[in-house]
């Protein structure tokens, strides 16, 4: 007697939803799912960089130096996507061309990767700043 009220019940909650006018076709999840972050790597296969110290630096001008070299930006890649760097160390997600700071003193800056020993730093927004790290040489 219990599986024929189940039924009835069943029955007549399909015939409900089918009946009532749009608003009955379920719950709306849509403001409830994870939305992506505009900061997410862009996807790719997972990488690691060259180890070695990378080396900052921003252009320079036609009157001075080619470049001006920013020690504060400096870092030294080593190894399990590990970094360094004066203010300590951390790790590192390089996913397709994008380097993301996940831990440490550079926590949340990126870079995009532009060969295996160059990358250009990110502004918040995304777009390409001028600050460019070039790898000098193997890590010790």
């Amino acid at each position: 007697m219990k599986n024929r009220y189940i039924f009835l019940l069943i029955v007549s909650a399909a015939a409900a939803a089918a009946l009532l006018p749009g608003g009955a076709h379920g719950q709306d999840r849509a403001p409830v799912r994870p939305q992506a972050r505009a900061a997410a790597p862009s996807s790719g296969v997972l990488g690691i960089l060259q180890h070695g110290t990378y080396q900052c630096a921003l252009p320079g001008d036609a009157g001075g130096d080619a470049v001006r070299v920013v020690p504060a930006e400096s870092f030294r890649i080593g190894t399990a996507s590990s970094y360094a760097n004066a203010e300590g160390n951390g790790i590192y997600l390089l996913r397709g061309d994008e380097v993301v700071f996940t831990r440490g003193p550079k926590k949340d800056q990126r870079y995009r990767r532009l060969g295996d020993n160059t990358l250009q730093k990110l502004n918040p927004d995304g777009s390409l700043s001028k600050l460019i790290c070039t790898r000098l040489g193997r890590a010790n």
